[in-house]
């Protein structure tokens, strides 16, 4: 960021604040009187409501992700006029610039401005992205996402050295519910809900989907789960992790795979079902095997004066109208050694024992409570973690449902025919996401020891920000388009605290990649 507008952001943000100071401006009720409104259509000016759109179109150049889409799937004989990098971009542009699906697409490319926004004469139609999806087959999606992770690689290496210290890696699928009755592939899970049900293996320490392979939607989760996790753990090492670790639920615990990751030097932490002889090894261990399972809580900042905590209405409402209610009243681990049967050596298993106190409106059942167990499996010494460790790290696989969550918002629907295409469209639009992390970790801090830690700050809050706040709050900026003789001017047009984060993105990814 230059000096004349770093002089000009601190002054619109010294007018933003004394604008909004409370003892500043009139007391006058009501607040909110518009005057009398007229619309009028410029001449000449023209402007976009994504004005951050800008900084993601010079970060794809920055990361020469055009070249990489072309080198990775060839699609067409010719390009008359788009080639298969414009429809990749197009499809992840839209979700960038507010659009939610197919058919937003037309917004864009009658919108003068935001064609020239993003430098192209037209654009391809909703019916030419989805024709362009229907091209694909297995191979082509699989290098797509190749081609997306050898970008991400150029990103992974402006990190610093202790970014490579572990990989963690994590699987889990999702239902992505859809009502049409002409879908190829669809199918129906055990809850009753039809449509498809995608893999997705992302990098936990980015929130970063790695790989994301679409099935039908009765298949079960961990189904080719093992040769995405190695696919996963090869890019990992080829990009310089010195340590790689997986994580899943019950489902992933692919005893089958267990020696042949252990011999790689991969550690694993796996949930593994409650089976009875699991159960019967657990109760049979020696009371000096247990011990309390201290869960470390939050530490909040100090206060002179906290906030009294609000009551718990739900509670209340479950106890006066006799509802059956679950307490966890204590939590006690142990450890033991098992061999699967499908394993040639035995791994640690970490038990988490559960007292539940169920109850009935002010009564207690004693007769009805039973021991809930859980059980992890991981081929992590004793020295390397501790049992409450193991139970730690295996609940914090639990974020990967936020991801899941996030990537629904962009790219995780079905608006195509068929399996194949819907797997093509999950994972072009998947680049919008990667974006948006890709943004943030270029974030290098620099300047006083101050600035370094707010920039610190930012470029953590952008990596796990979600998507939808992340265009809402930093490209939804509105921006006049003005076209020079060898620049496009993207000249924001109003100020909020988010603007410092876009222009502290758009100054980070102008810097020289690290090769």
């Amino acid at each position: 960021m230059n000096a004349k507008l770093r002089r000009k952001v601190k002054e619109r943000k010294r007018k933003m604040r004394r604008r909004i100071d409370k003892f500043e401006g009139p007391w006058s009720s009501p607040m909110i009187t518009p005057p009398a409104i007229s619309y009028e259509l410029a001449e000449k000016q023209q402007a976009i409501a994504a004005g951050g759109i800008g900084a993601m179109l010079q970060l794809t150049k920055q990361l020469d992700l055009r070249g990489e889409i072309n080198r990775a799937i060839k699609l067409f004989k010719m390009h008359l006029p788009y080639d298969e990098a414009d429809h990749v971009l197009n499809i992840s542009l839209n979700l960038l610039a507010g659009g939610n699906c197919l058919d937003h697409l037309e917004d864009r490319r009658q919108d003068e401005a935001y064609l020239n926004a993003v430098g192209a004469h037209r654009i391809p139609d909703p019916t030419t992205a989805g024709d362009f999806c229907r091209r694909f087959n297995d191979r082509h999606v699989l290098s797509l996402m190749s081609a997306f992770n050898r970008v991400r690689e150029k990103v992974w290496k402006q990190q610093s050295d202790e970014f490579f210290d572990c990989a963690v890696i994590e699987a889990d699928g999702t239902q992505v519910e859809t009502s049409g009755e002409r879908k190829q592939g669809i199918g129906i899970n055990y809850k009753g809900q039809w449509g498809y049900h995608p893999l997705v293996v992302t990098l936990a320490n980015t929130r970063e989907p790695l790989f994301i392979a679409n099935r039908s939607g009765n298949r079960p989760s961990h189904e080719n789960s093992a040769f995405y996790f190695d696919l996963a753990v090869q890019r990992c090492r080829d990009a310089g992790f010195r340590k790689i670790v997986l994580r899943g639920d019950t489902d992933f615990a692919l005893t089958e795979n267990f020696d042949r990751w252990d011999a790689d030097n991969v550690e694993f932490v796996f949930g593994i079902d409650a089976m009875p002889k699991l159960v019967e090894i657990a109760e049979n261990l020696d009371s000096s095997a247990w011990k309390a399972m201290k869960r470390r809580r939050s530490q909040k900042p100090a206060v002179e004066k906290p906030r009294a905590r609000r009551p718990r209405f739900k509670e209340q409402i479950v106890v006066r109208n006799g509802y059956l209610n679950k307490k966890l009243a204590s939590e006690r681990i142990a450890e033991f050694d098992y061999q699967p049967g499908k394993c040639n050596r035995t791994y640690r298993v970490v038990v988490l024992h559960k007292e539940v106190h169920l109850t009935r409106g002010q009564m207690r059942l004693f007769d009805k409570e039973q021991p809930v167990y859980f059980f992890y499996i991981t081929n992590a010494t004793k020295k390397m973690k501790s049992p409450r460790q193991v139970v730690v790290d295996a609940n914090a696989r639990c974020d990967q449902e936020n991801n899941i969550a996030q990537l629904k918002q962009c790219c995780l629907s079905a608006p195509l025919s068929d399996l194949t295409s819907n797997w093509a469209y999950m994972v072009i639009a998947s680049l919008a996401w990667n974006l948006k992390v890709w943004s943030g970790l270029l974030i290098k801090p620099s300047g006083t020891e101050q600035e370094r830690i707010d920039q610190a700050a930012t470029k953590s809050r952008v990596i796990g920000m979600d998507f939808r706040t992340f265009r809402d709050r930093i490209l939804m900026v509105p921006a006049q388009i003005i076209r020079r003789s060898r620049t496009l001017v993207y000249r924001l047009l109003s100020y909020r605290p988010s603007v410092d984060v876009l222009l502290l993105i758009n100054s980070n990814i102008r810097r020289p990649l690290r090769c």
